[in-house]
């Protein structure tokens, strides 16, 4: 399992795990709890190129970045580091 420290959004982690190229076991710690749980419901089983492709870029009020905008960033982060 890998953990990211979220910044500028109400989560503070995101914790999530790759078999096969696919994402699963995605948990958000903190944030709007309904709408995490559904993001991770969405993209759990799915690559993980599709996932940062649509999930990057989406903003949350003004700040520049998202829940779903972190979870691209630790997926992108996840893949600097194989």
């Amino acid at each position: 399992m890998v953990q990211y420290k979220t910044r500028g959004v109400c989560s503070r982690a995101i914790t999530f795990d790759v078999v096969d190229g696919k994402l699963t076991g995605v948990s958000f710690t903190g944030g709007c709890n309904g709408n995490t749980k559904g993001v991770a419901a969405l993209v759990e089983g799915m690559p993980v190129e599709e996932v940062i492709r649509r999930l990057e870029g989406i903003n949350c009020n003004g700040r520049g970045t998202s829940c779903p905008d972190q979870l691209a960033k630790a997926l992108k982060a996840y893949q600097a580091e194989q």
